[in-house]
């Protein structure tokens, strides 16, 4: 594996590690766990950074090379986990602060 195929399977890897850290950041929260949560947000936008950045090299190399330079089925696949593990850091955050309001209206009954 070379190139292209292995810069799409670091985009996959990276963003899937991230969504997997921002899914158990909710599960954290949602036992009450918020610093294990906040480490869990932290440690997913680590492995995103490094999804995010191979994506960015691609898109630079299409800059360069012209376009039509880099599509295949597996970076649609690559851009699509990019994507995913987005949208879940994004939930996560909501939940984390649906969780941590939900446990200060709990402390005041």
């Amino acid at each position: 594996m070379e190139g292209l195929e292995l810069t799409a399977f670091q985009i996959i890897s990276a963003v899937g590690t991230a969504r997997s850290c921002y899914i158990e950041a909710i599960q954290a929260a949602k036992h009450g766990q918020f610093a294990r949560a906040e480490a869990l947000i932290a440690e997913g936008d680590e492995a995103f950074v490094e999804g995010h950045d191979a994506h960015a090299g691609l898109l630079t190399q299409e800059a360069k090379d012209g376009p039509g330079s880099t599509l295949s089925l597996l970076i649609l696949h690559a851009e699509d986990q990019l994507m995913s593990a987005e949208g879940f850091k994004t939930i996560a955050l909501e939940f984390i602060d649906a969780y941590k309001r939900i446990e200060a209206l709990e402390a005041r009954i």
